[in-house]
């Protein structure tokens, strides 16, 4: 299973952990890198960006990336990442152009995502190493809005650069319908939000063992207090129920506005629409909160060492190109 992916990465398996947010512990991404893939770190809003580079270093000496979302300036966390030895940098939701220079100055590489081969096309040219073609089934903030099968193949037929599939791949055998589309690697998060890695509350997984393929949601700007205007999918839950029994309200006279759902460990509160990730440490009404997931949400149901996933991935993926063989 080894593509041009794994050979520009350093990895043994076509297979990328999505930086899951705040789930995207130090932790859980050196797991999946010392499984043989590629652990990711998402970084936008950490004060301390560099120290987590650091701690999962210390955990790993396989390749690992970390995320930056591009709605908000990350020159300063970017000096941060590159100075703490940071090499493969993933970029999303927005303009590229000014940070891929600093990025391969220092010996790095850069991952863009994308939604649609004319996004595809100038991220190349802007000198993106390799583009993640983001599909809408996709959980959590999505770019796009091109289902994943489409969308793959006509960045794949785009650009000259590996492509990495992202959005509805939740086993094996998405993996291989993603190389089978030209695709050098997958990109999943909502398998990885079911790692014992990952630190989500224990309701938040209990919802998302038990979903299946319908249970989800795409809104475009619903769970928003923290990042506005952002197209998302999510579970569906109580508080997208009243919204939705109200009208679909918009900002202002959504139902229970500016009301304080669950803590944060710190004492702090998470209002209702807070795309705040529910983890481990939260007390309140953690079905209430934003619940990420993709369409894939389905195809999982357990709980497992991050290490295990990859593996069952790969094999999966192995069995699934062996299968189409017998039909050649």
């Amino acid at each position: 299973m080894r593509t041009t992916l794994c050979e520009l990465l350093e990895i043994e398996h076509p297979i990328v952990q999505a930086p899951i947010g705040s789930a995207a512990t130090p932790g859980l991404a050196a797991a999946v890198s010392e499984a043989g893939a590629l652990g990711m770190l998402a970084l936008t809003w950490s004060a301390d960006p560099g120290s987590q580079v650091r701690e999962a270093r210390e955990l790993t000496s396989r390749p690992f990336g970390v995320n930056l979302v591009l709605e908000w300036d990350q020159h300063e966390r970017l000096d941060a990442l590159l100075e703490a030895g940071a090499r493969i940098v993933s970029l999303t939701w927005g303009n590229p152009d000014e940070y891929v220079e600093q990025i391969h100055d220092a010996g790095g590489l850069v991952l863009h995502t994308i939604g649609s081969a004319e996004e595809a096309r100038r991220a190349v040219g802007a000198g993106v190493d390799v583009v993640v073609a983001q599909g809408w089934e996709a959980g959590g903030h999505v770019w796009g809005g091109v289902a994943t099968l489409p969308l793959v193949a006509a960045v794949v037929d785009a650009v000259d650069v590996p492509v990495i599939a992202a959005g509805g791949i939740g086993d094996g055998r998405g993996i291989a319908a993603a190389l089978a589309l030209g695709a050098s690697g997958a990109w999943l998060g909502t398998r990885f939000l079911l790692a014992e890695e990952a630190p989500i509350h224990e309701e938040y997984r209990r919802r998302l063992v038990g979903a299946d393929e319908r249970d989800t949601v795409w809104l475009p700007d619903l769970f928003d207090r923290g990042w506005e205007q952002a197209p998302h999918r999510a579970l569906h839950n109580s508080t997208v129920v009243a919204w939705e029994a109200a009208g679909r309200p918009a900002f202002g006279g959504r139902p229970g506005e500016g009301e304080i759902v669950a803590h944060r460990a710190d004492g702090s509160g998470v209002v209702r629409y807070s795309s705040a990730l529910p983890l481990t440490s939260y007390r309140g009404d953690i079905e209430a909160l934003s619940l990420w997931a993709g369409q894939s949400v389905g195809l999982i149901h357990d709980v497992a060492p991050a290490a295990e996933i990859v593996q069952q991935l790969a094999a999966e993926c192995d069995a699934a190109i062996r299968r189409l063989a017998t039909l050649a």
